[in-house]
């Protein structure tokens, strides 16, 4: 049975357009209680948001099927992403439930889950819901409704863990950092983390109004970081996401770090603590200097599918702790469950504190590799997979790069569209026979 709702991140989409409307809401919940009552009679879920002004709409309708299913509700308000794996694990609840569409636009939002182990479910579950959604609702009779309660101290029982992943004899004092959270979820959580550790904190992105999430700022726009880091003469830049699981880098001089670097610094900074790094997991998109960087230290580097989604399952199937996304999107397992970034951003900033030593200074040697990235509009009906000048193309491509380059093409999921992306040390080489792959699908 296929999935006819949930996607790579669970559901999600435009509010008011199917499925994203109060009436699905509504069942969709409805249909989850019902799954986890066939394993727990009285279960309980926890429901976390980000800013956007839909999120109300779609809390009382989580509420609403939750409670009509027998489900107790525990309400979280605004708090990350990962704050909601969090509690879920700590309140021992059987479900956490996160609304957000992380880095979209406001008119976006989506619904979310984690196990009660603060983990992502598995696609057996999700075709269970899908199968409930088909069937009518079973009511509970009124005695056995669920009920609903806030909890009050979510945000600070989240600060509390964020700051338990930085070293306990280490702080953040003399330091000044620009903490930027897109008018998102860790509008609040976020620059009271850093200040409760000791730095003195710079806010912008942390004003929002339920429309301006992700507007202008954010780690989809870090722009804003970077010229703000420089007005303020500050030393760190920090930005998020909506959602605040994935996050950008900013150093003093304004220069911005993106994932693939980050992922790179911290498993250096755990070998040079004389930590074993048997492994790090990227994606298919991840930049080969740091594949080239991190196999000449000896440790392995497998490439996943595009998503965190896909990391997480190669990172569980070696037993490794690190992996992560150029997005900024990064799995430090033996921190939290799931991808956060400001525990991504602690973890960085420990490693510059207990070395002494700059972002910079702690990526030397390691220059990313130029990218060069062609989308090709195709036509209706064209079949891509069958054209055999791309496939000699490619191969001359590869041929001509060798070790020092490679090619990347896939199709967009969300449009008709095929990615072209080569990569070498060469800017104006990549440059080059992108443009005469892509040559070869302008047909």
């Amino acid at each position: 049975m296929t999935r006819t709702y949930f996607g790579t991140d669970g559901i999600r989409g435009t509010v008011g357009q199917a499925p994203i409307t109060p009436d699905f809401v509504l069942k969709l919940a409805h249909a989850v209680g019902r799954v986890l009552r066939q394993q727990q009679p009285h279960p309980t879920v926890l429901i976390g948001k980000d800013t956007r002004i839909s999120g109300y709409m779609l809390e009382a309708a989580l509420e609403a099927g939750f409670n009509s299913a027998g489900v107790h509700v525990v309400l979280l308000g605004p708090v990350p992403t990962p704050a909601v794996a969090y509690l879920t694990r700590a309140q021992r609840a059987q479900l956490g439930v996160v609304i957000s569409a992380s880095h979209n636009p406001f008119a976006d939002n989506g619904i979310k889950f984690f196990s009660a182990q603060g983990t992502k479910l598995p696609d057996d579950w999700e075709r269970a819901v899908e199968a409930t959604l088909d069937e009518p609702p079973v009511w509970v009779e009124a005695a056995a409704l669920g009920k609903s309660r806030r909890l009050d101290d979510a945000a600070g029982r989240y600060i509390e863990f964020c700051k338990s992943t930085f070293a306990n004899h280490l702080s953040l004092r003399g330091l000044r950092i620009v903490v930027d959270a897109a008018h998102g979820a860790a509008y609040q959580i976020a620059p009271e983390v850093f200040h409760e550790l000791g730095a003195e904190v710079i806010k912008i992105g942390c004003q929002p109004d339920g429309l301006n999430i992700n507007k202008g700022v954010g780690a989809t726009h870090p722009e804003a970081l970077v010229e703000a880091v420089k007005t303020h003469r500050a030393d760190y830049g920090v930005a998020l996401d909506g959602d605040a699981d994935r996050l950008q880098l900013v150093d003093a001089n304004g220069r911005l770090f993106n994932g693939d670097e980050l992922l790179y610094l911290m498993a250096a900074d755990r070998m040079a603590r004389d930590i074993d790094v048997p492994g790090v997991v990227g994606t298919l998109m991840t930049n080969m200097a740091v594949e080239v960087a991190l196999k000449a230290k000896g440790v392995q580097f497998v490439r996943a599918k595009v998503g965190d989604r896909y990391v997480l399952e190669e990172l569980e199937k070696h037993g490794w702790t690190l992996g992560g996304e150029g997005s900024g999107h990064l799995l430090v397992l033996d921190r939290h469950t799931t991808g956060d970034g400001l525990v991504s951003a602690l973890q960085v900033l420990q490693a510059c504190v207990d070395s002494g030593k700059t972002m910079a200074d702690l990526l030397h040697g390691v220059t990313l590799f130029p990218q060069t990235l062609v989308n090709v509009r195709l036509k209706p009906g064209q079949d891509w997979t069958s054209n055999t000048a791309l496939a000699e193309q490619t191969e001359q491509v590869r041929a001509e790069l060798g070790d020092s380059g490679r090619v990347l093409i896939r199709p967009s999921g969300t449009e008709p569209l095929v990615r072209v992306m080569v990569e070498a040390r060469d800017a104006a080489l990549a440059k080059a026979c992108a443009e005469r792959l892509a040559d070869t699908l302008r047909v």
